[in-house]
């Protein structure tokens, strides 16, 4: 089926829930095409706990907010793009708070401001532990309002049609019915997240597989420091609890990371303890299990907050860890490092733009320069809401030069329907131990070289099943997952250094120099 639009929005999660919003109200009389590969509340931003930093008292400014930010970033965060995105926060979140997003407040009213890892001061607006569930809902209850939204999901992007690097649209797969469409737009907006399930413990959905980052690359777009990969210090080690984060949120709140013999270990690693950067938290409990021999630390806030505190401030944590027989206001909680975020993807602007004409990219997956080395807690739903308003800004400004034109139906060939599925389950699971052992939280050159070995192999095969067979969805996923992998391989071998999350047992010394790793794809 041939479907033409003037936006197509891939993916909605913060930015391409925000984008189709402030895309209505600009220009109301154009249609807009939102998809999702699974429902509109399967993505990152749904499960993010934590919140949304924003100047927001007298104890705080503008310069501090910067300065926390570029010391995270470890010399690699652009400037102007910082200020341009930390300037607007105040004004993204009164937008929220505006369409029904209710945050915290304390007992006199205030808003009640988080302290995360890396912040000199408290300025995380949030809704408890579940701003993410608030964010989303809302943004969807607002959506469904407007008539010139319309949102498909179960729909997953497979390519872009890219020629002469102008961007015309995209195939996608219509899950339930199997059909692939054809999707023509005036402009096409990738807002698909990061890529955490090529890693084997992650903090995220399953969905989160680099699809809009594989997709620009083969379209020939530029991609950026994919090795800079952040790991989340503590997430909930239970072989039945899948990917859940416990929110640094309860960190700043005075909960502290201890060994299993219950000594606390953060002071011998950094000034800032238990809220030093993630990364820096990361390779501190790395170590001390590679010391130790055992599977997790704790974090322990049961010793430090009454009963009441930690239930008011953490319920949804509190909850789930309930689920798992751990009540978390009188014991410790079992913790473990995951993949979090990325903070490379595909060079794009503070508007999204891309070097594709017609592409742009916004969220987790590009890389505009505001998170360099390592991501300042909760500035990712910052950019976000930034990237959105600022690409529906442009867009509404020069959007009556922009031209749909049609191109070639998918074309299935030979294809024939799958009967070896286990080939997929199997790779999958090979590339996410594999990058989890060698391309971790502590890397070596070794060990990067052979997983590129490795996943040369995988990209034969999955190459190889992608061509003769069916399209599904799984075999997107694992096409992408591949792909960006490979990517980021690529990108740590070529940084001879340690510095923010990429961490090199053969190159601890930081380079004088700061520079961005770029790959792109060889034509």
């Amino acid at each position: 089926m041939k479907i033409k639009t003037d936006f197509l929005i891939i993916g909605s999660g913060i930015s391409g829930l925000s984008l189709a919003l402030h895309l209505s109200k600009l220009i109301p009389n154009q249609k807009i095409l939102l998809i999702s590969k699974e429902t509109l509340l399967e993505s990152s931003t749904y499960y993010a706990q934590g919140g949304i930093a924003s100047v927001w008292n007298d104890n705080d400014n503008l310069e501090k907010h910067i300065q926390d930010t570029l010391i995270a970033g470890d010399g690699l965060c652009n400037e102007i793009i910082v200020r341009r995105i930390l300037k607007q926060a105040p004004e993204r979140v009164r937008e929220l708070i505006a369409l029904g997003v209710k945050f915290t407040r304390d007992e006199n009213g205030e808003y009640n401001l988080g302290k995360e890892g890396g912040h000199s001061v408290r300025r995380i607006l949030h809704v408890n532990d579940q701003t993410g569930q608030s964010i989303v809902k809302t943004l969807i209850k607002n959506i469904r309002n407007l008539d010139n939204i319309e949102i498909r999901e179960k729909w997953c992007a497979v390519n872009l049609y890219v020629k002469n690097l102008i961007c015309y649209g995209a195939y996608v797969l219509e899950q339930e019915t199997e059909e692939i469409h054809n999707i023509t737009a005036k402009a096409t907006i990738l807002a698909t997240g990061g890529s955490d399930k090529i890693y084997l413990y992650t903090t995220n959905p399953d969905i989160i597989s680099g699809d809009g980052i594989a997709m620009a690359y083969r379209a020939g777009a530029m991609i950026s420091n994919l090795e800079f990969y952040q790991f989340h210090p503590t997430c909930l080690y239970h072989p039945y609890a899948k990917s859940f984060l416990i929110t640094e949120a309860m960190r700043g709140e005075g909960a502290i990371l201890k060994d299993i013999k219950g000594n606390v270990f953060m002071e011998k690693y950094h000034p800032q303890k238990d809220l030093a950067p993630r990364d820096i938290v990361s390779r501190a409990i790395d170590a001390e299990l590679k010391k130790s021999g055992d599977d997790y630390v704790y974090l322990d806030i049961a010793s430090y907050k009454d009963s009441a505190h930690i239930k008011s401030h953490f319920p949804g944590v509190y909850e789930k860890c309930l689920e798992f027989n751990i009540d978390i206001t009188k014991e410790p909680i079992p913790v473990v490092p995951a993949a979090h975020y990325s903070c490379g993807g595909v060079v794009a602007g503070i508007d999204g733009i891309t070097e594709i004409k017609n592409l742009y990219v916004i969220g987790e997956a590009a890389c505009t320069g505001l998170h360099g080395s390592n991501r300042l807690a909760s500035n990712s739903l910052l950019e976000g809401l930034v990237g959105a308003y600022e690409c529906a800004s442009y867009l509404s400004k020069d959007f009556s030069s922009f031209k749909v034109k049609s191109f070639p139906e998918w074309e299935s060939g030979s294809a024939i329907p799958s009967t070896e599925a286990v080939v997929i389950t199997q790779n999958w699971d090979e590339i996410r131990m594999l990058m989890q052992n060698f391309v971790g939280i502590v890397r070596s050159d070794s060990r990067l070289k052979r997983a590129l070995k490795r996943m040369n192999i995988f990209a034969e095969e999955i190459d190889y099943y992608y061509w003769n067979y069916k399209i599904e969805k799984n075999l997107v996923e694992l096409r992408n997952l591949s792909m960006v992998a490979e990517l980021l391989i690529r990108c740590a071998l070529s940084r001879k250094e340690s510095r923010g999350t990429h961490f090199n047992e053969n190159h601890l010394d930081k380079l004088e120099l700061a520079r961005n790793s770029y790959i792109k794809r060889p034509w």
